[in-house]
Protein backbone atom coordinates (compact mmCIF):
# COMPACT_ATOMS: atom_id res chain seq x y z
CA UNK A 1 0.00 0.00 0.00
CA UNK A 2 1.00 3.58 -0.63
CA UNK A 3 1.04 6.14 2.20
CA UNK A 4 -2.38 7.77 2.50
CA UNK A 5 -2.99 11.46 3.17
CA UNK A 6 -5.72 11.51 5.81
CA UNK A 7 -5.65 15.32 6.30
CA UNK A 8 -3.60 18.05 4.68
CA UNK A 9 0.07 17.05 5.14
CA UNK A 10 -0.84 14.26 7.59
CA UNK A 11 -0.22 10.74 6.29
CA UNK A 12 -0.93 7.17 7.32
CA UNK A 13 2.39 5.30 7.08
CA UNK A 14 1.48 2.20 9.09
CA UNK A 15 1.40 -1.48 8.19
CA UNK A 16 -1.08 -4.32 7.88
CA UNK A 17 -0.27 -7.56 9.69
CA UNK A 18 -2.41 -10.01 7.73
CA UNK A 19 -1.11 -13.14 9.47
CA UNK A 20 -1.35 -12.45 13.24
CA UNK A 21 -4.12 -14.51 14.85
CA UNK A 22 -3.54 -13.95 18.57
CA UNK A 23 -3.00 -10.82 20.64
CA UNK A 24 -2.70 -11.60 24.39
CA UNK A 25 -5.27 -14.45 24.01
CA UNK A 26 -7.47 -12.06 21.97
CA UNK A 27 -8.16 -14.00 18.76
CA UNK A 28 -7.65 -11.84 15.66
CA UNK A 29 -9.14 -13.79 12.72
CA UNK A 30 -8.65 -10.83 10.36
CA UNK A 31 -5.16 -9.89 11.51
CA UNK A 32 -3.94 -6.57 12.93
CA UNK A 33 -3.16 -3.03 11.84
CA UNK A 34 -0.30 -0.99 13.28
CA UNK A 35 -1.09 2.61 12.43
CA UNK A 36 1.64 5.22 12.34
CA UNK A 37 1.12 8.82 11.24
CA UNK A 38 3.52 11.33 9.69
CA UNK A 39 2.77 15.04 10.26
CA UNK A 40 4.58 17.49 7.99
CA UNK A 41 4.77 21.13 9.05
CA UNK A 42 7.89 23.24 8.97
CA UNK A 43 9.13 20.45 11.20
CA UNK A 44 8.23 16.76 10.85
CA UNK A 45 6.75 14.49 13.49
CA UNK A 46 6.11 10.76 13.39
CA UNK A 47 3.30 9.69 15.73
CA UNK A 48 3.83 6.13 16.99
CA UNK A 49 5.90 3.48 15.27
CA UNK A 50 5.03 -0.14 14.46
CA UNK A 51 5.99 -3.65 15.51
CA UNK A 52 9.72 -4.13 14.97
CA UNK A 53 9.53 -6.67 12.13
CA UNK A 54 7.50 -4.18 10.05
CA UNK A 55 9.71 -1.14 10.70
CA UNK A 56 11.32 -1.38 7.26
CA UNK A 57 7.92 -1.34 5.58
CA UNK A 58 6.95 1.76 7.55
CA UNK A 59 10.22 3.47 6.58
CA UNK A 60 9.56 2.76 2.90
CA UNK A 61 6.25 4.59 3.17
CA UNK A 62 7.86 7.51 5.00
CA UNK A 63 10.52 7.81 2.25
CA UNK A 64 7.79 8.48 -0.30
CA UNK A 65 6.95 11.66 1.62
CA UNK A 66 10.14 12.83 3.36
CA UNK A 67 13.64 11.59 4.05
CA UNK A 68 13.34 9.75 7.42
CA UNK A 69 16.55 11.47 8.53
CA UNK A 70 14.56 14.73 8.51
CA UNK A 71 12.12 13.59 11.22
CA UNK A 72 12.37 16.09 14.07
CA UNK A 73 10.09 14.40 16.61
CA UNK A 74 8.86 10.89 17.32
CA UNK A 75 5.68 11.03 19.41
CA UNK A 76 5.29 7.92 21.57
CA UNK A 77 1.68 7.80 22.71
CA UNK A 78 2.13 4.35 24.27
CA UNK A 79 5.12 2.09 24.89
CA UNK A 80 3.58 -1.37 24.37
CA UNK A 81 5.88 -3.17 21.89
CA UNK A 82 3.26 -3.45 19.13
CA UNK A 83 3.64 0.35 18.90
CA UNK A 84 7.15 1.04 20.15
CA UNK A 85 9.37 -1.88 19.15
CA UNK A 86 10.07 -0.17 15.81
CA UNK A 87 11.41 2.84 17.69
CA UNK A 88 15.09 1.74 17.80
CA UNK A 89 15.06 1.28 14.02
CA UNK A 90 13.66 4.79 13.53
CA UNK A 91 16.15 6.32 15.96
CA UNK A 92 19.08 4.76 14.14
CA UNK A 93 18.07 6.70 11.04
CA UNK A 94 16.49 9.84 12.53
CA UNK A 95 19.43 10.32 14.89
CA UNK A 96 18.59 13.92 15.71
CA UNK A 97 14.92 13.33 16.45
CA UNK A 98 13.50 14.10 19.88
CA UNK A 99 11.20 11.54 21.49
CA UNK A 100 8.06 13.17 22.92
CA UNK A 101 6.24 11.14 25.55
CA UNK A 102 4.83 11.06 29.07
CA UNK A 103 7.09 10.68 32.11
CA UNK A 104 5.98 7.08 32.61
CA UNK A 105 6.58 6.37 28.93
CA UNK A 106 10.14 7.65 29.18
CA UNK A 107 10.76 5.35 32.14
CA UNK A 108 9.30 2.40 30.23
CA UNK A 109 11.19 3.11 27.02
CA UNK A 110 14.41 3.18 29.03
CA UNK A 111 13.59 -0.30 30.35
CA UNK A 112 12.69 -1.75 26.95
CA UNK A 113 15.45 -0.28 24.78
CA UNK A 114 19.03 0.98 24.80
CA UNK A 115 18.36 4.72 24.76
CA UNK A 116 21.97 5.90 24.84
CA UNK A 117 22.14 9.20 22.96
CA UNK A 118 18.38 9.61 22.59
CA UNK A 119 16.89 13.00 23.42
CA UNK A 120 13.56 13.08 25.26
CA UNK A 121 10.91 15.76 25.75
CA UNK A 122 8.52 14.80 28.55
CA UNK A 123 5.01 16.25 28.21
CA UNK A 124 1.87 16.30 30.33
CA UNK A 125 -1.82 17.12 29.90
CA UNK A 126 -2.34 20.25 27.80
CA UNK A 127 1.29 20.73 26.71
CA UNK A 128 1.72 21.83 23.09
CA UNK A 129 4.31 21.38 20.36
CA UNK A 130 4.30 23.78 17.39
CA UNK A 131 5.63 22.14 14.23
CA UNK A 132 5.03 25.29 12.19
CA UNK A 133 1.55 25.12 10.71
CA UNK A 134 0.64 22.07 12.82
CA UNK A 135 0.08 22.41 16.57
CA UNK A 136 0.09 19.24 18.63
CA UNK A 137 -1.69 19.15 22.00
CA UNK A 138 -1.03 16.22 24.31
CA UNK A 139 -3.84 14.63 26.29
CA UNK A 140 -3.35 12.41 29.32
CA UNK A 141 -4.88 8.95 28.76
CA UNK A 142 -3.50 7.22 31.86
CA UNK A 143 -4.71 3.61 32.07
CA UNK A 144 -6.37 3.67 28.67
CA UNK A 145 -5.01 1.21 28.65
CA UNK A 146 -1.49 1.45 30.20
CA UNK A 147 -0.17 3.93 32.81
CA UNK A 148 2.00 5.67 30.19
CA UNK A 149 -0.74 6.24 27.62
CA UNK A 150 -1.49 9.62 26.07
CA UNK A 151 -3.15 10.93 22.91
CA UNK A 152 -2.07 13.60 20.44
CA UNK A 153 -4.50 16.21 19.09
CA UNK A 154 -3.74 18.23 15.95
CA UNK A 155 -5.45 21.54 16.59
CA UNK A 156 -5.62 22.90 13.01
CA UNK A 157 -7.12 19.67 11.67
CA UNK A 158 -9.37 18.79 14.63
CA UNK A 159 -7.74 15.36 14.48
CA UNK A 160 -7.34 13.10 17.50
CA UNK A 161 -4.53 10.53 17.26
CA UNK A 162 -5.87 8.32 20.02
CA UNK A 163 -3.49 5.35 20.08
CA UNK A 164 -5.29 2.27 21.51
CA UNK A 165 -8.53 4.05 22.38
CA UNK A 166 -11.22 3.67 19.68
CA UNK A 167 -9.17 1.02 17.85
CA UNK A 168 -10.08 -2.32 16.33
CA UNK A 169 -8.04 -5.45 15.73
CA UNK A 170 -8.61 -5.99 12.02
CA UNK A 171 -6.34 -5.84 8.98
CA UNK A 172 -8.04 -4.00 6.15
CA UNK A 173 -6.85 -2.10 3.10
CA UNK A 174 -9.80 0.22 3.73
CA UNK A 175 -8.35 2.96 5.90
CA UNK A 176 -11.59 4.72 6.84
CA UNK A 177 -14.77 3.65 8.62
CA UNK A 178 -16.95 4.58 5.63
CA UNK A 179 -14.90 2.41 3.30
CA UNK A 180 -14.95 -0.67 5.53
CA UNK A 181 -18.57 0.01 6.47
CA UNK A 182 -19.43 1.87 9.67
CA UNK A 183 -21.42 -1.00 11.17
CA UNK A 184 -18.62 -3.47 10.47
CA UNK A 185 -16.08 -1.07 11.94
CA UNK A 186 -18.25 -0.73 15.06
CA UNK A 187 -18.50 -4.52 15.41
CA UNK A 188 -14.70 -4.85 15.40
CA UNK A 189 -14.46 -1.92 17.82
CA UNK A 190 -16.95 -3.62 20.15
CA UNK A 191 -14.85 -6.78 20.19
CA UNK A 192 -11.75 -4.70 20.97
CA UNK A 193 -13.51 -2.79 23.75
CA UNK A 194 -14.96 -5.93 25.36
CA UNK A 195 -11.65 -7.80 25.47
CA UNK A 196 -9.29 -4.93 26.34
CA UNK A 197 -11.08 -1.89 27.74
CA UNK A 198 -14.12 -3.33 29.55
CA UNK A 199 -12.43 -3.35 32.99
CA UNK A 200 -11.51 0.31 32.48
CA UNK A 201 -15.07 1.49 31.74
CA UNK A 202 -15.25 3.99 34.61
CA UNK A 203 -12.05 5.61 33.31
CA UNK A 204 -13.42 5.65 29.76
CA UNK A 205 -16.50 7.57 30.91
CA UNK A 206 -14.38 10.04 32.86
CA UNK A 207 -11.97 10.62 29.97
CA UNK A 208 -14.72 11.26 27.41
CA UNK A 209 -16.25 13.80 29.81
CA UNK A 210 -12.84 15.46 30.32
CA UNK A 211 -12.26 15.78 26.58
CA UNK A 212 -15.69 17.32 26.09
CA UNK A 213 -15.09 19.75 28.96
CA UNK A 214 -11.87 20.87 27.29
CA UNK A 215 -13.98 22.08 24.36
CA UNK A 216 -11.92 20.14 21.84
CA UNK A 217 -13.62 19.77 18.47
CA UNK A 218 -12.98 16.36 16.91
CA UNK A 219 -13.64 15.92 13.19
CA UNK A 220 -11.64 12.69 12.87
CA UNK A 221 -10.22 10.02 15.20
CA UNK A 222 -7.16 8.09 14.01
CA UNK A 223 -6.36 5.18 16.36
CA UNK A 224 -3.28 3.00 16.26
CA UNK A 225 -5.23 -0.13 15.31
CA UNK A 226 -7.86 -0.55 12.62
CA UNK A 227 -9.67 2.03 10.52
CA UNK A 228 -9.78 5.79 10.96
CA UNK A 229 -13.07 7.33 12.07
CA UNK A 230 -14.35 9.99 9.66
CA UNK A 231 -17.54 9.75 11.72
CA UNK A 232 -16.09 10.16 15.22
CA UNK A 233 -19.45 10.65 16.91
CA UNK A 234 -20.38 7.06 16.02
CA UNK A 235 -17.51 5.57 18.00
CA UNK A 236 -17.79 8.14 20.81
CA UNK A 237 -21.47 7.26 21.26
CA UNK A 238 -20.65 3.54 21.18
CA UNK A 239 -17.93 3.95 23.83
CA UNK A 240 -20.40 5.74 26.10
CA UNK A 241 -22.92 2.90 25.70
CA UNK A 242 -20.30 0.24 26.41
CA UNK A 243 -18.74 2.13 29.30
CA UNK A 244 -22.18 2.51 30.90
CA UNK A 245 -22.93 -1.21 30.30
CA UNK A 246 -26.12 -0.34 28.44
CA UNK A 247 -27.56 -3.76 27.73
CA UNK A 248 -29.72 -5.39 25.09
CA UNK A 249 -32.48 -7.94 25.71
CA UNK A 250 -30.03 -10.78 25.36
CA UNK A 251 -29.12 -13.88 27.37
CA UNK A 252 -25.65 -15.39 26.97
CA UNK A 253 -25.15 -19.00 28.07
CA UNK A 254 -21.61 -20.33 28.42
CA UNK A 255 -20.89 -23.94 29.28
CA UNK A 256 -18.67 -26.96 28.94
CA UNK A 257 -19.56 -30.59 29.45
CA UNK A 258 -18.09 -34.05 30.04
CA UNK A 259 -20.93 -36.53 29.42
CA UNK A 260 -23.45 -34.07 27.94
CA UNK A 261 -25.44 -33.59 31.16
CA UNK A 262 -24.42 -29.92 31.54
CA UNK A 263 -24.96 -29.50 27.81
CA UNK A 264 -28.57 -30.70 28.17
CA UNK A 265 -29.12 -28.15 30.94
CA UNK A 266 -27.56 -25.39 28.83
CA UNK A 267 -29.85 -26.17 25.89
CA UNK A 268 -32.91 -26.27 28.13
CA UNK A 269 -31.99 -22.87 29.61
CA UNK A 270 -31.52 -21.52 26.08
CA UNK A 271 -34.92 -22.86 25.01
CA UNK A 272 -36.59 -21.28 28.03
CA UNK A 273 -34.98 -17.90 27.42
CA UNK A 274 -35.76 -18.04 23.71
CA UNK A 275 -39.44 -18.73 24.44
CA UNK A 276 -39.70 -15.19 25.83
CA UNK A 277 -38.59 -13.52 22.60
CA UNK A 278 -35.16 -12.37 23.74
CA UNK A 279 -31.93 -12.97 21.83
CA UNK A 280 -30.02 -16.01 23.01
CA UNK A 281 -26.34 -16.81 22.47
CA UNK A 282 -25.08 -20.28 23.42
CA UNK A 283 -21.31 -20.88 23.67
CA UNK A 284 -19.04 -23.85 24.45
CA UNK A 285 -15.76 -22.83 26.13
CA UNK A 286 -13.60 -25.20 24.04
CA UNK A 287 -15.36 -24.78 20.70
CA UNK A 288 -16.01 -21.05 20.69
CA UNK A 289 -13.41 -18.34 21.14
CA UNK A 290 -13.39 -16.52 24.45
CA UNK A 291 -12.94 -13.34 22.41
CA UNK A 292 -16.37 -13.82 20.78
CA UNK A 293 -18.02 -14.92 24.03
CA UNK A 294 -16.90 -11.85 25.96
CA UNK A 295 -17.97 -9.56 23.11
CA UNK A 296 -21.52 -10.89 23.44
CA UNK A 297 -21.43 -10.66 27.25
CA UNK A 298 -20.49 -6.95 27.12
CA UNK A 299 -24.06 -5.81 26.35
CA UNK A 300 -26.11 -8.80 27.56
CA UNK A 301 -28.59 -8.33 30.40
CA UNK A 302 -28.26 -11.90 31.62
CA UNK A 303 -25.50 -14.51 31.77
CA UNK A 304 -25.57 -18.20 32.66
CA UNK A 305 -22.36 -20.17 33.16
CA UNK A 306 -22.43 -23.94 33.51
CA UNK A 307 -19.89 -26.69 34.15
CA UNK A 308 -19.53 -30.15 35.60
CA UNK A 309 -17.53 -30.81 38.75
CA UNK A 310 -14.33 -32.84 38.41
CA UNK A 311 -11.84 -33.79 41.15
CA UNK A 312 -13.87 -31.77 43.66
CA UNK A 313 -13.37 -28.60 41.64
CA UNK A 314 -14.55 -26.70 38.57
CA UNK A 315 -14.07 -28.26 35.13
CA UNK A 316 -10.79 -26.62 33.94
CA UNK A 317 -11.97 -25.10 30.62
CA UNK A 318 -14.70 -23.17 32.44
CA UNK A 319 -12.29 -22.23 35.24
CA UNK A 320 -9.96 -20.75 32.62
CA UNK A 321 -12.76 -18.83 30.96
CA UNK A 322 -13.97 -17.43 34.29
CA UNK A 323 -10.42 -16.32 35.05
CA UNK A 324 -10.46 -14.38 31.78
CA UNK A 325 -13.90 -12.93 32.52
CA UNK A 326 -12.97 -11.97 36.08
CA UNK A 327 -10.19 -9.71 34.80
CA UNK A 328 -12.60 -7.94 32.44
CA UNK A 329 -15.06 -7.05 35.26
CA UNK A 330 -18.46 -7.10 33.51
CA UNK A 331 -21.21 -5.15 35.27
CA UNK A 332 -24.97 -4.70 35.33
CA UNK A 333 -26.06 -8.30 34.69
CA UNK A 334 -28.17 -11.00 36.30
CA UNK A 335 -26.40 -14.32 36.40
CA UNK A 336 -27.06 -18.02 36.91
CA UNK A 337 -24.62 -20.78 37.84
CA UNK A 338 -25.57 -24.28 36.74
CA UNK A 339 -24.08 -27.70 36.13
CA UNK A 340 -24.02 -31.41 36.84
CA UNK A 341 -22.02 -33.35 39.40
CA UNK A 342 -21.44 -36.88 40.68
CA UNK A 343 -20.30 -36.64 44.30
CA UNK A 344 -20.69 -32.93 45.12
CA UNK A 345 -21.44 -29.65 43.41
CA UNK A 346 -18.19 -27.86 44.24
CA UNK A 347 -17.73 -26.70 40.64
CA UNK A 348 -21.02 -24.82 40.59
CA UNK A 349 -20.14 -23.19 43.90
CA UNK A 350 -16.87 -21.94 42.37
CA UNK A 351 -18.82 -20.30 39.55
CA UNK A 352 -20.92 -18.56 42.19
CA UNK A 353 -17.81 -17.33 43.98
CA UNK A 354 -16.66 -15.60 40.81
CA UNK A 355 -20.09 -14.01 40.38
CA UNK A 356 -19.98 -12.80 43.99
CA UNK A 357 -16.53 -11.32 43.47
CA UNK A 358 -17.83 -9.44 40.42
CA UNK A 359 -20.83 -8.21 42.46
CA UNK A 360 -23.34 -9.54 39.92
CA UNK A 361 -26.95 -10.23 40.89
CA UNK A 362 -27.36 -14.02 41.17
CA UNK A 363 -30.36 -16.26 40.66
CA UNK A 364 -30.70 -19.51 42.59
CA UNK A 365 -28.10 -21.97 41.21
CA UNK A 366 -29.19 -25.05 39.29
CA UNK A 367 -27.32 -28.19 40.42
CA UNK A 368 -28.15 -31.60 38.98
CA UNK A 369 -26.71 -34.96 40.03
CA UNK A 370 -25.64 -37.11 37.07
CA UNK A 371 -27.94 -37.05 34.04
CA UNK A 372 -30.82 -34.53 34.27
CA UNK A 373 -34.32 -35.99 34.51
CA UNK A 374 -37.32 -34.65 32.60
CA UNK A 375 -38.33 -32.69 35.69
CA UNK A 376 -34.84 -31.23 36.09
CA UNK A 377 -34.78 -30.18 32.46
CA UNK A 378 -38.09 -28.46 33.05
CA UNK A 379 -36.46 -26.58 35.94
CA UNK A 380 -33.64 -25.56 33.60
CA UNK A 381 -36.21 -24.34 31.06
CA UNK A 382 -37.91 -22.32 33.82
CA UNK A 383 -34.54 -20.85 34.82
CA UNK A 384 -34.10 -19.70 31.21
CA UNK A 385 -37.53 -18.07 31.31
CA UNK A 386 -36.57 -16.29 34.54
CA UNK A 387 -33.32 -15.04 32.97
CA UNK A 388 -35.26 -13.73 29.99
CA UNK A 389 -37.60 -11.84 32.29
Amino acid sequence: MEPIEIRGDIYWVGVLDWEERDFHNFLTPRGLTYNSYLIVGKEVALVDTVKHKFAGEMLNRIRKIVNPEEIDYVIVNHIEPDHSSGLPVIMQIAENATIVCSKRAKDGISKYYDCDGWEFKVVKQGDELDLGGKTLTFLDMTMLHWPDSMATYVKEDKLLLSNDAFGQHVASEERFDEDLGIEEALSWAKMYYANILMPLSSLVKRKITEIRNLGIEIDMIAPSHGVIWKNPQKILDAYERWANFENEDKVVIVYDTMWHSTEKLARAIADGAGSQGVRVRLFHTRRDSWTDIVTEILDAKALAVGAPTIHNTLFPPVAGFLGYLRGLKPQNKKVLAFGSYGWNGAGIKEIERVFQELKLEMLEPLMVKFRPTKEELEKAYAAGVELAK
